[in-house]
């Protein structure tokens, strides 16, 4: 698998299902920060269902894909951050299933070697994902929180990468 310096940031979910739509709002609150600081050349920020297909395809030739999507937990914790790292070691073990729906995208993308080299999961928990607009109080006030930790998480990557490489950034 040919590997870039491409980084992937995908909101996965639906946002005409209230909390569904957390990783559409992280990524407007990130598409805003980044008028003032923007992101390295070559990060994409994409919105998709979770057709498996789509989100394949918006991963494929990374080397970090970020996912953000929406958590369903029982009993509930509305506005929980959770973080799965999966690296390349981890993403071809054939028992690695990624949340919500990524291990939908996982087993595909592994058969088709397109996967990321490295992809994080960032899963807020949802309290309301029926029909309609607008994210419910506590979810709402994970947005900034997200937005934050993906902006580290790219740092974090690009500083790695930096130093893999002997500083020039290219793998």
């Amino acid at each position: 698998m040919a590997v870039s310096t491409r980084i992937a940031v995908i909101a996965v979910g639906d946002r005409l299902r209230h909390d569904d739509g957390i990783g559409w709002e992280a990524l407007c609150r990130l598409r805003e920060r980044a008028a003032a600081r923007p992101l390295p050349p070559g990060t994409v920020l994409a919105e998709c269902d979770q057709d498996p297909g789509w989100v394949i395809r918006l991963w494929d030739d990374t080397e970090l894909a970020i996912v953000l999507e929406p958590a369903h937990g029982r009993p509930g914790h509305p506005g929980r951050v959770y973080r799965l790292e999966l690296d390349s070691a981890a993403l071809r073990r054939p028992d690695c299933l990624g949340p919500h729906g990524l291990g939908e995208a996982v087993e595909p993308a592994r058969e088709l070697d397109r996967l990321p080299r490295r992809l994080v999961s960032y899963a807020v928990e949802a309290a309301d994902t029926t029909l309609g607009r607008g994210l419910s109080a506590p979810v709402a006030g994970a947005v900034d929180v997200l937005a934050e930790r993906v902006e580290e998480e790219i740092v974090r990557h690009r500083g790695a990468a930096a130093r893999d490489t002997g500083g020039d950034g290219r793998t």
